[in-house]
């Protein structure tokens, strides 16, 4: 079907739904994102806060402050699921696949990033150089996950809660 001049309705629709799927899927992205950043941000900052404030060495603080990260971004996703009747280990095997990826490559690039600003692995809990660091490895892990995420749900693999 042509329009008066000549175009192809059909293709013109075509176009206009994949923007709004573009755009969908991005909206559906920052909000993955943001719920993958929420959970890592709030056990990654609980590690470093306690690696610091027990004198842990980098190494220890960093390794505490990635577990925790993935625990709290598993947590964050496996809670609506239980509530929802999912068995606990059908809540972490869906968790896993759909949200694993995302968690590892926000945590990847929150700590290098905090490894790689001078004084934020040294400094203490008073010190602005540690929240500062801090809300910079957050942001870059969110600019980071954003496009994992955004593929992922294009996919299909990727859900949100």
């Amino acid at each position: 079907m042509q329009n008066h001049s000549g175009h192809s309705i059909m293709s013109h629709h075509n176009n206009t739904h994949t923007k709004d799927e573009k755009s969908k899927t991005f909206v559906l992205a920052l909000s993955a994102t943001l719920h993958c950043l929420i959970g890592c941000g709030i056990g990654e900052v609980t590690g470093m806060v306690i690696g610091t404030g027990l004198h842990m060495n980098m190494m220890d603080t960093t390794i505490l402050s990635v577990i925790l990260g993935f625990i709290g971004g598993m947590l964050l996703g496996v809670v609506p699921l239980l509530r929802v009747k999912f068995t606990f280990r059908n809540a972490v095997k869906t968790v896993f696949l759909a949200e694993g990826l995302s968690i590892a490559v926000m945590e990847a690039f929150e700590i290098m990033t905090q490894w790689m600003i001078p004084g934020v692995m040294e400094a203490h809990l008073t010190d602005w150089i540690f929240w500062g660091g801090m809300l910079a490895a957050l942001a870059v892990g969110f600019i980071a996950a954003l496009p994992v995420n955004y593929i992922m749900i294009k996919r299909g693999v990727r859900h949100l809660h």
